[in-house]
């Protein structure tokens, strides 16, 4: 029969089973906290998220690959600059005090700000003005950065950011997100709010990811590669000499080598040696071609990821040039989407502080329309559009003479093959109004006139035809 424990032994069984299962909990606790750190089940956890940015950084810093690939993007997005224009005259001269200010230089920082965008995904805009309505722009990094918090129906309404605390543990500050509706406090000053944008989200997700994301462990595979290739070159000329011989016995050789090593001889100096005695050389084998390609299937994976072909990380792929400006045809359709992206951005800025400035200032108004313009992607893109336009003008000019089509089609087409997308009726309605247009019958188009005219170079007859556009 088993003995019965005893009351001592069963409550430290006890105590031991309740101090097992706070350890456990303990620990359960410790890998959850903060585990995760987004509104989101989509976005990556905190802590990878913060691995990520952190070698996003410091492989901008130190890898020429990477600090390459974010230079490209923003040299082709923002380009040779950023400009806007809006009609309404009060506005225009407030933006481009607001544009040009001193705290502000945003000519200068659009190409910082396409950076960050670039190497985290992320770009936070704090918004803090004065009392006359002056705005000032700054651009906090996406590492500091601690939680995206947004409305619990709507991840899409960001209503406050979280920020990390510095490192002397101080208080861990939360800005407001942007809202119009905010208006000035007593005292006539403008709280400090945060503008979030993204490039790379995942849908669900709050937080963007970098384009350096998909080929930070293939920089370091690359980075490592390169650097022992480098390390084998630097003893590439480095070599042994080998010494055969007939020895007597094992104090003989040592006396030889010992010989020798006191006074081994100098390159580009003479040996003389008896037949009975051999030299040899023994240096490193390289492999310089396997080598070649294995860099080349590193650095091809680099491209894909990047979206870039493999003649902007100065590795030629063909010896055409036909075949380069081939491959870089979807890089530069990439582009064009992010620029389109950035000039949304700036334009949303904008927009954001002329609505705080007109609350003090009745000179801007809300109501103007500002458009934002970059520089083209590719000059020969321009080109080729040119020549497309030039070419295709001479037959619909036939084409509406003859009156099979109207207006409205002539322009579409015309802007088509210029590569330009517009409102067709918004032109026509615009032409109209200043007069460069014709109204056309409500039949459609009328009988051609044509008048004879005397060309003033040439003195002769030319014939001019009437209506449709001028």
């Amino acid at each position: 029969m088993p003995r019965k424990p005893s009351f001592l032994s069963r409550w430290f069984r006890r105590q031991i089973d309740r101090e097992v299962r706070a350890a456990l909990s303990a620990s359960d606790d410790f890998f959850t906290l903060g585990s995760h750190g987004s509104a989101s089940d989509v976005d990556r956890y905190a802590p990878d998220r913060d691995q990520i940015l952190g070698d996003a950084l410091e492989a901008w810093r130190v890898n020429p690959l990477a600090r390459r690939i974010v230079g490209l993007t923003s040299q082709y997005v923002v380009g040779g600059g950023i400009a806007f224009s809006i009609a309404h005259a009060g506005t225009a001269a407030f933006l481009k005090s607001f544009w040009e200010h001193p705290l502000n230089r945003l000519p200068v920082r659009l190409y910082e700000w396409c950076d960050e965008l670039t190497r985290s995904g992320n770009l936070f805009l704090l918004v803090s003005s004065d009392a006359a309505g002056m705005s000032y722009i700054r651009a906090v990094p996406a590492a500091q950065v601690k939680a995206v918090h947004t409305r619990e129906n709507d991840i899409d309404q960001e209503i406050s950011f979280e920020m990390k605390p510095d490192l002397l543990g101080g208080e861990t500050k939360i800005w407001p997100a942007f809202d119009a509706s905010i208006s000035r406090s007593a005292d006539g000053s403008f709280p400090a709010l945060m503008l979030h944008y993204t490039i790379n989200r995942p849908v669900g997700a709050v937080w963007g990811e970098s384009d350096l994301s998909p080929i930070l462990r293939w920089l370091s595979r690359y980075g490592n590669w390169l650097e022992d290739r480098a390390r084998l070159n630097h003893f590439r000329t480095a070599f042994l000499y080998i010494v055969r011989s007939r020895f007597s016995s094992e104090a003989e050789r040592r006396a030889r080598q010992a010989s020798l090593n006191s006074a081994p001889p100098s390159p580009g100096s003479i040996l003389v040696t008896d037949e009975g005695e051999t030299w040899d050389v023994l240096n490193p084998a390289l492999e310089s071609d396997d080598a070649g390609t294995d860099g080349m299937a590193l650095k091809k994976m680099l491209a894909a990821g990047a979206g870039i072909p493999l003649h902007f990380l100065a590795e030629p792929e063909g010896s055409t040039r036909t075949t380069a400006e081939a491959a870089g045809g979807p890089t530069y359709r990439h582009f064009e989407q992010r620029q389109k992206y950035f000039l949304w951005l700036v334009q949303d800025l904008l927009n954001k502080v002329v609505q705080r400035r007109a609350q003090v200032d009745h000179r801007v108004s809300t109501r103007a329309e500002v458009q934002v313009h970059g520089a083209d992607i590719s000059s020969r893109d321009n080109l080729s559009l040119a020549m497309a336009a030039s070419s295709i003008l001479n037959v619909l000019g036939e084409t509406r003479s003859r009156g099979l089509i109207d207006d409205a089609e002539f322009l579409r087409l015309v802007y088509r093959f210029s590569g330009e997308a517009v409102n067709v009726e918004d032109m026509l309605a615009r032409g109209r109004a200043a007069g460069k247009v014709a109204e056309l019958h409500p039949s459609g188009p009328g009988p051609v006139q044509s008048t004879k005219i005397i060309d003033p170079l040439t003195g002769e007859p030319k014939t001019a035809i009437e209506g449709g556009l001028i």
